[in-house]
């Protein structure tokens, strides 16, 4: 009997060992794969980075055909820094001040942590649950992990 006990435990050990390595395996094969593609990112990024500027240069080369190249590169620069700027308004879900769902909320406290996604606190209710009078705690359940069991 002690040696069937033998057995299983070797049994169980082995099949764990087996579950690492899978594991292991597979994890190692998406990581390469998220590294592929997080260089594919960069590597497009750095390219359209590349191409903007570009972009800005002809376009400041072509407003220098009719001004002063100082003037040219102030105008690109401006339009570059509205573009900045629209983008930026794009990429926010909402404006500053504003709760997620459109509606205003109080002060400046408020506008911060709107722009940061959240309230200062959780909501609170608007009537306590059924059956327990304003200002008292509910019972808590027999099976509630949190309540202390004394021994006798």
């Amino acid at each position: 009997m002690d040696h069937l006990e033998h057995l299983d435990k070797h049994l169980v050990d082995e099949l764990a060992q087996v579950a690492r390595e899978t594991v292991r395996d597979e994890l190692r094969e998406q990581t390469r794969k998220q590294r592929r593609k997080a260089a594919l990112y960069a590597a497009s990024g750095a390219l359209a980075l590349y191409a903007g500027a570009a972009l800005a240069l002809a376009v400041g080369l072509a407003l220098a055909l009719g001004l002063p190249d100082w003037a040219a590169a102030l105008i690109t620069a401006v339009i570059l820094g509205v573009a900045a700027f629209v983008l930026r308004g794009m990429a926010r879900p909402s404006r500053p001040g504003e709760h997620a769902a459109g509606t205003r909320l109080p002060g400046r406290a408020g506008a911060d942590q709107a722009a940061a996604g959240g309230m200062p606190y959780p909501p609170v209710p608007p009537a306590p649950p059924a059956g327990t009078a304003p200002g008292t705690v509910p019972p808590r359940p027999a099976d509630d992990p949190d309540v202390p069991h004394h021994r006798a």
